[in-house]
């Protein structure tokens, strides 16, 4: 029986696999950190998303600037899917309880996920469930919401949020939908666009249903109170 090799010679090949792992990890971490800095500088071009889009549709997008989409979707925006968007860091705890409570007690299955999280999933990561993913995107919000103006982080998201049909951003939606760009959206029409986020496959703008017809009259007097109570200061000034 051939005598066992030094305790330190035992350890070397576990030692080298962490030194490697670590190198990874840090080369994975510098690469998303230089990611990021870019995303908060210069238009994101594509999603996977925007890749994966259902049927091989037509892709139909285009960036523009927060100057150039109406303030009447900010605010249409903020109140369907996000109203604490000036006050959280990236993930709002106070919605994440609620959802987690009324998901325990049986009531309407609710999501706490805020637009800065829609923008980790949709610009870094994918579509779908599991821990593991969940646990990835909180920390991008985190990091986003840290690096990223929260003016940023809406105009990002108004860029890529899709809108069905193989429909990406604002201004395309604008055009698809009512023949016209974001800017000159009215209230009714930036309600309607907003009303239809959760599931923009599914729900239709033109012609609307009596459910999009009715959450859309609902958006509309939130977002009346989102401008009032300044709910948009961190975006409209």
């Amino acid at each position: 029986m051939s005598p066992k090799p030094p305790r330190q010679a035992r350890l070397a090949p576990i030692k080298r696999g962490f030194r490697h792992g670590l190198l990874g990890l840090s080369i994975l971490f510098l690469a998303v950190h230089l990611m990021g800095l870019g995303h908060s500088l210069i238009p994101v071009h594509g999603t996977l998303n925007m890749i994966l889009r259902p049927d091989g549709t037509e892709l139909r997008r285009e960036w523009v600037p927060i100057e150039r989409i109406s303030p009447h979707l900010i605010y249409a925006v903020i109140a369907a899917e996000d109203s604490r968007f000036c006050q959280h860091i990236g993930i709002d705890f106070d919605a994440l309880n609620v959802a987690l409570e009324d998901n325990k007690s049986g009531g309407r299955r609710r999501g706490g996920s805020t637009l800065t999280q829609q923008i980790a999933k949709n610009v870094f990561l994918w579509n779908g469930g599991g821990y593991a993913r969940k646990a990835v995107e909180a920390w991008f919000a985190l990091y986003i919401d840290t690096v990223w103006s929260k003016r940023r982080i809406m105009e990002v998201y108004l860029n890529v949020a899709e809108w069905g049909d193989g429909i990406f951003g604002a201004q395309a939606a604008a055009h698809a939908r009512f023949g016209k760009p974001a800017s000159d959206l009215t209230p009714r029409e930036a309600a309607l666009l907003a009303a239809v986020l959760p599931s923009p496959n599914k729900w239709r703008v033109n012609p609307p249903g009596s459910y999009v017809q009715g959450r859309a009259s609902t958006l509309q007097q939130r977002a009346r109170v989102v401008s009032q109570e300044r709910l948009a200061s961190c975006v409209i000034k």
